[in-house]
């Protein structure tokens, strides 16, 4: 396709134009806010959706997934999002701190703020940050490439979120569950962004409840670590629906930090979790995990690309997928390191079961080295499960389905039980449980 020459618009882009030509008016920001709100929309506009001629998007065609798009979500209702958290609840018997964004905008009254400003954690509503003197610089972010249409996409149409802040120095001494919730039908843009202070340590738990019924997500969490400070994130995307669910992590590493973080896949029908971690201070580490689960005929994107543009540091990728039915699982997983990131260690694993023959997996690990004093490594596998060790079981008195259900288990745990974090374990076990019921 000619890049200068104009496009064919879907019903999807036009819908998603007339939309725009809608909601401007109401949508938070300063003129410069509204600037990049045009130039986003513009990309949408000039390029379309993201297909898969965009190698990015190669396996997981947004624009041919899309037929239509809905308006935004209307104003939130306070008691409806009080009940969906309630009778929804992601992480069970967890003892958390809460912070909820309803249809796109942060509600306070529903929110753990005086308990935790009392931990050295203030928040403050993402659509009073983007009309202020600094609102640009949440939107205005170049470590995920200019080119990236579904944060484009965000861009344009973001209606709001929470900006969280750890002071300096702060270990919060339970985890934060950021609950996204759709009262109402229709599609949702939100941008979190979690500033943690030099030494500051925080666990961060992700879900969303309710339906957005035609309309998609589109969230971009943007985690900015000082030096020396520690984040935990477990996010949780499950539940039935057809709308597209659209995840962005956008994540600078300063020095001596660490970043630990598992996307956990199964439900929706169009799925992508895409995360950019970018090195900026020495000595750091991420490890990033993630456990995909589809059946019928859903898919479920897992992207990654790790910036290693500063020496000494390590990241570890290791991702499981399970597809059932007519699935497709997708993983496209890329390290870069910079001429000058000598001493980097990084590595990169992707592991797929597939439980019947008309399932696919698409995986495509990257390494794109340009120092010489490294070492990194990646590695895919696909296949079922393994004939001898299932008739092991049998062989013991375990009925098939069982069998099949502890092995399968036992193959996604490797990667729960790795990211370490024992509360979420029990309760991601069960859920794996549940879908292979399903299944």
């Amino acid at each position: 396709m000619n890049a200068s020459a104009p496009i064919k618009h879907t019903q999807a882009e036009s819908d998603l134009l007339e939309r725009f030509d809608n909601a401007k008016d109401g949508l938070a920001g300063s003129v410069a806010v509204k600037a990049l709100r045009e130039a986003a929309l513009g990309q949408i506009r000039d390029r379309g959706l993201p297909h898969r001629r965009v190698e990015e998007y190669k396996y997981s065609d947004l624009r041919a997934y899309m037929k239509s798009a809905a308006p935004l979500a209307g104003s939130a209702d306070e008691a409806a999002a009080r009940s969906l958290i309630e009778t929804q609840d992601g992480f069970g018997d967890i003892d958390r701190y809460r912070i909820v964004v309803a249809n796109g905008s942060y509600l306070a009254a529903l929110s753990d703020v005086e308990a935790l400003a009392s931990e050295g954690v203030t928040l403050t509503s993402v659509a009073e940050a983007l009309a202020g003197e600094t609102g640009t610089q949440l939107i205005a972010s170049p470590k995920t490439g200019p080119s990236d249409g579904v944060v484009a996409l965000n861009t344009a149409f973001l209606q709001g979120g929470v900006v969280m802040t750890v002071a300096a120095g702060v270990e919060v001494s339970k985890p934060v569950e950021l609950v996204q919730v759709a009262t109402s039908t229709g599609a949702q843009a939100v941008r979190n962004r979690i500033e943690l202070g030099e030494g500051a340590k925080l666990r961060l738990l992700e879900t969303f409840v309710g339906d957005t019924g035609e309309g998609e997500l589109n969230t971009v969490f943007d985690y900015d670590l000082a030096d020396k400070a520690a984040l935990a994130a477990t996010r949780l995307i499950v539940g039935k629906t057809d709308a597209a669910q659209l995840f962005t992590t956008i994540a600078t590493l300063g020095a001596d930090t660490e970043l630990k973080s598992l996307g956990f896949i199964a439900g929706p029908q169009f799925t992508r979790n895409q995360q950019f971690i970018n090195f900026t201070g020495e000595n750091s580490e991420a490890k990033i995990y993630g456990v995909t689960m589809a059946g019928g005929k859903s898919l479920a994107d897992q992207t990654l690309i790790v910036d290693h543009a500063v020496p000494h540091c390590n990241s570890r990728e290791f991702f499981k997928t399970v597809l059932d039915g007519e699935a497709r699982g997708v993983y496209q997983g890329r390290i870069n390191v910079a001429q000058h990131a000598q001493k980097t260690d990084g590595e990169m694993m992707t592991q797929a079961l597939l439980l019947s023959e008309d399932a696919e997996m698409a995986n495509k690990p990257e390494l794109e080295i340009f120092a010489d004093d490294v070492l990194c490594a990646h590695g895919a596998t696909s296949g079922q499960i393994d004939e001898d060790l299932l008739f092991y079981l049998r062989a013991r008195g375990i009925p098939e389905d069982e069998a099949k259900t502890l092995l399968v288990l036992a193959f996604l745990s490797e990667a729960i039980e790795e990211y370490g974090e024992d509360d979420v374990t029990e309760g991601l076990e069960a859920r794996v449980r549940d879908w292979l019921a399903n299944h």
